[in-house]
């Protein structure tokens, strides 16, 4: 089965930066068509059957060349059984070890989420809607070719967008600052007012950032912990000489 039977392209487009935020989600799109795909089959039918192996095997593909490509362990470390050896067995035992190990990447991407993210007051949130209108006028107004000027008002509707979750991402508000400040200042029709109005974000997200750190007192940002498999690996097997020098007669 071809990958986009699992995830579209607007989803592949959008997936994070990150590795393992972009593994996590692109598991994410994938389990949840597979889902659907199989509510389609009927397990009692001998034909069907084969289908939800086919299936299977080609949802286990994916992942583990999704997880390759993200550098992503211990899957990257992984080989895709041949579809002649494959069997249900290989699909619980993949399916038991994904969810382990997804849970453990879900639970680091949203503790790096928090850190990386503020949570923005209503009334500071109308202080920034403000400033961004101010920004839409000066790019409407700024000497610059039609395209530029559309993909900047894209990156402020994307930033509004944002700025309407629960948290708002850091990277984002730093991302749109760097757009609008790479921006030559002859080519606004007022620089000083532009540069004015992004700094009024900027200082305002960062007010947010720091009272934020100083209430909940975040533990300091430390390399994240290595995934830890499902199973313990079993204890070695003593030999029987061993066993007999411990034994006393």
């Amino acid at each position: 089965m071809s990958i986009f039977k699992f995830v579209s392209q607007d989803e592949l487009e959008a997936l994070p930066e990150d590795p393992q935020q972009a593994f996590a989600t692109f598991v994410n799109h994938a389990q949840r068509r597979f889902a659907e795909i199989l509510a389609g089959f009927n397990p009692d039918e001998q034909n069907e059957w084969h289908q939800i192996e086919e299936t299977r095997h080609s949802f286990m593909n994916i992942v583990l060349a999704a997880a390759k490509r993200f550098e992503i362990e211990p899957f990257l470390s992984m080989e895709v059984p041949l579809w002649s050896e494959f069997d249900n067995k290989h699909h619980r035992e993949f399916q038991a070890d994904l969810d382990h190990y997804l849970t453990q990447l879900v639970i680091d991407n949203s503790l790096r989420a928090k850190r990386d993210s503020v949570t923005i007051l209503p009334k500071s949130k109308d202080r920034i809607r403000a400033h961004v209108q101010g920004l839409r006028d000066c790019v409407e107004n700024a000497n610059m070719t039609d395209a530029k000027r559309e993909a900047l008002i894209k990156k402020l509707d994307e930033f509004e967008k944002e700025l309407e979750k629960q948290r708002l991402n850091l990277f984002v508000t730093a991302r749109i600052a760097f757009e609008l400040l790479a921006i030559p200042g002859g080519v606004w029709a007022s620089a000083e007012i532009a540069n004015k109005l992004i700094h009024n974000v900027m200082q305002t997200v960062a007010e947010a950032k720091a009272a934020e750190d100083e209430t909940r007192q975040l533990p300091p940002v430390a390399t994240p912990k290595a995934l830890t498999p499902p199973r313990q690996s079993a204890p070695p097997a003593f030999a029987s000489d061993d066993l007999d020098d411990d034994v006393p007669f």
